[in-house]
This record gives C-alpha cells, sequence and structure tokens, in this order.
C-alpha cells in the first residue's frame, strides 16, 4: 500500500496553517494558564514555531507527566504549546490525509464521523442480523496488552514511509514518536505513580489495595516501543498501526461482523468453535506487530452479554439490551453532584454529554433518578 505525499514540507512553513492549528487548540484547551501564557507573547511564539520549522531544527520538548484517576489510572504526558501546534499541524495535513483513506469503516476510532456512536452502530445491526437467523450469538472481544506503550518504533515508521516520502515532515514525526526513549520519560512516570502510591496508603478507603495494585501495574516504556499517551498524531499512528490486522481479518479470515475502537475489537459469529479458531489465528498475526492479546481477551455468549465502548449488551430472548455498568453510573452521579454544588459554568453542557451517552442505553429510570 503506497500513497502520493499527501504535502510537502514547505506547505507546513506558512504561518496561516500555524494560526489555525493554535486556534484549534485554544477552543479544546482547559489549561487556561497555558494558553495565558502563550497569548501573552503570541506573535513571538508563532513566530518561534514558523522560525524552528523554516529552519529545520523542530525537536520535541519535555512532557509534563502527570496521572488521571477516572475512570480508572492512567498516565497523561501533556505538551508545550508549541508542540502541541507542531502535533496538530502534522495530524492534519499529514497523517490524517495519508492514512484516512487505507482505513475501513469498522474501525471506528479518532475520525470525524465516527467514535463510539458509530461502533455501537454497527454493534447493534451485527447482533441483530445474526439473532434473525440463529438461536445463539457469541462475541470474541479481543483486547491488546499494553497497547500504547507496546508500539514498535521501526514497525509504525515503516508504514509511515508508505505515505510520507518527504525526508523533512518523516524526521518531525520520527522525532515524535521516538520521544518515549527519552530517559526523563519513564523517571517521571515512576516519580508520579510513586507518589500517589505513598498517597493512597494514608487513605482510610475499603479499596487501598486495589488502587495500589491497579497503580503498580502501569507501565514504562520499553526502549524502541510506544506512542507518547495524549498527543494528537498518537491517536491516528495508533488507530493505523492495526490497520493491516483489520484487513487480514476482514479480507483473509473472512470476518463479516468484526468492529474495532483503537486496540478493542470484537468479531459476531454463532459458530463459538470458529471463534476459537479465529482467536489462535489472530494471536499468530499479531506477532507480526510485535504484539499480544491480553488476559481479557475471551469469548462471551450474548445470553450472557459482554462490554464495550462503555457499555453492557446482552439478548434477552430476542431483544437486545444495552446497560450501562455501576462504576460508570456511579461516576456520572459524582461528577454532576459536584458541579451543581459549586455551581460550575460548564455544568450544562457537562449534563447534554452525559444525556446522549445515555440516552443510547437502556436508561429511562437512570436519567429521571439522576435529574437529567
Amino acid at each position: 500500500m503506497s500513497s502520493k505525499p499527501t504535502v510537502k514540507y514547505s506547505d507546513l512553513v506558512d504561518i496561516d496553517k500555524i494560526r489555525e492549528m493554535y486556534h484549534v487548540i485554544r477552543t479544546k484547551t482547559k489549561n487556561r494558564g497555558k494558553l495565558h501564557k502563550f497569548e501573552l507573547f503570541y506573535s513571538s511564539n508563532i513566530i518561534s514555531i514558523l522560525t524552528v520549522l523554516k529552519n529545520k531544527t523542530y525537536n520535541h520538548s519535555h512532557y509534563n507527566v502527570f496521572l488521571v484517576h477516572e475512570p480508572k489510572y492512567r498516565i497523561i504526558m501533556s505538551e508545550i504549546m508549541s508542540d502541541k501546534v507542531v502535533n496538530h499541524l502534522i495530524s492534519k495535513y499529514v497523517l490524517s490525509p495519508g492514512i484516512t483513506p487505507h482505513l475501513l469503516p469498522q474501525n471506528v476510532a479518532t475520525r470525524p464521523n465516527k467514535g463510539t456512536k458509530e461502533g455501537i452502530r454497527y454493534v447493534k445491526m451485527y447482533i441483530n442480523k445474526l439473532k434473525l437467523n440463529y438461536d445463539k450469538v457469541y462475541v470474541l472481544k479481543c483486547d491488546i496488552k499494553k497497547y500504547f506503550y507496546s508500539i514498535d518504533h521501526e514497525l509504525i515508521l515503516n508504514k509511515v514511509k508508505r505515505f510520507v516520502t518527504d525526508p523533512d515532515i518523516y524526521n518531525i514525526i520520527e522525532n515524535i514518536i521516538t520521544s518515549t526513549d527519552e530517559e526523563y520519560v519513564n523517571k517521571n512516570i515512576k516519580k508520579v505513580v510513586d507518589k500517589e502510591i505513598e498517597r493512597v496508603k494514608h487513605l482510610n478507603i475499603l479499596d487501598k489495595d486495589k488502587k495500589i495494585s491497579e497503580l503498580k501495574r502501569i507501565p514504562l516504556y520499553p526502549k524502541g516501543k510506544g506512542l507518547p499517551i495524549g498527543n494528537m498524531t498518537s491517536q491516528l499512528l495508533a488507530i493505523y498501526f492495526l490497520n493491516d490486522l483489520d484487513h487480514y481479518i476482514k479480507e483473509k479470515l473472512y470476518c463479516k461482523y468484526y468492529v474495532r475502537y483503537m486496540d478493542d475489537f470484537v468479531i459476531f459469529d454463532y459458530d463459538k468453535e470458529r471463534l476459537k479458531i479465529l482467536k489462535n489465528q489472530i494471536a499468530e498475526k499479531l506477532k507480526e506487530f510485535k504484539l499480544e492479546l491480553n488476559r481479557k481477551t475471551n469469548i462471551y455468549d450474548l445470553d450472557h452479554g459482554f462490554g464495550f465502548l462503555g457499555y453492557y449488551f446482552f439478548l434477552k430472548g430476542k431483544k437486545l439490551i444495552l446497560k450501562i455498568n455501576p462504576q460508570t453510573k456511579r461516576r456520572i452521579k459524582r461528577k454532576m453532584r459536584k458541579l451543581k454544588k459549586i455551581n460550575a459554568p460548564n455544568y450544562n453542557q457537562v449534563k447534554a454529554s452525559y444525556m446522549g451517552y445515555l440516552q443510547v442505553a437502556h436508561t429511562k429510570n437512570l436519567i429521571k433518578k439522576m435529574d437529567l
């Protein structure tokens, strides 16, 4: 698979494109302090990005590594504003047009008109088709072990070369991808994780051991592997890295009922034995990507249900039911109570967002209880 370069390096060295990317970032950035700091010297900061690109001296700065607690502990690597601008520039004008034409529609993450809603549409459609003709419906639910931390730099860069032939653009992408190899990254991950473990040890809570165990499972980056967590380029590269696997599953294994969201993917079938064979074939194929399935990978009977895309799907007779898991319910209730208590200006915006999320499932009673 190859294509002509989508853009030349000289096309990126454009002050209007740089300004455009900054204004896109501005609308999505919650850290007002970071924005204020950049805008105090807006013109000089924009010119500085332009100059670095013009001189071909771009080098990714250090990340601010921190922990997110909800819905579970995970690491985020926050960029300074100039790196965000370059990341968005590469994503919009190079990666997105280079990658998108080759992706299957059933690969639903991180693209316009895709996402969770589109994934649910496919899941509903496939289950409904199968339940009409068969008494039993099964799903092979696959999850890849430490996906973002395990993507091999050499392999992903070879895939990038399929549509990036400009060496200067390639150098920037390589610089961003290999930024996880910097020694400080793992040091800072370990530092924030150890600090949180010490904090949790002194809390008087029932699930203390569970939280500590969860924190200890946060991985470090092996040398030559991993995409930075939180980058725009990482999102696009992560959906692209398994594109060859998508085509293999659909076109070589002839799986009609397949959906992937990042590193989570499902295959539906009426034949449980066939799904067992498929699981082994996929595990073998993943060796080519230097990846492996994790222990959560399993085959489920739709009569008992399975979780995917934040919902729980199961068949009650011939009727497909979608539920929200209890942990998510508690998190939504807690967030809404907190926002209401402090009279947050974004209360209605968050409320509308949760309404959209809940209305997908069978949650009329829950919506009433939560006064949404």
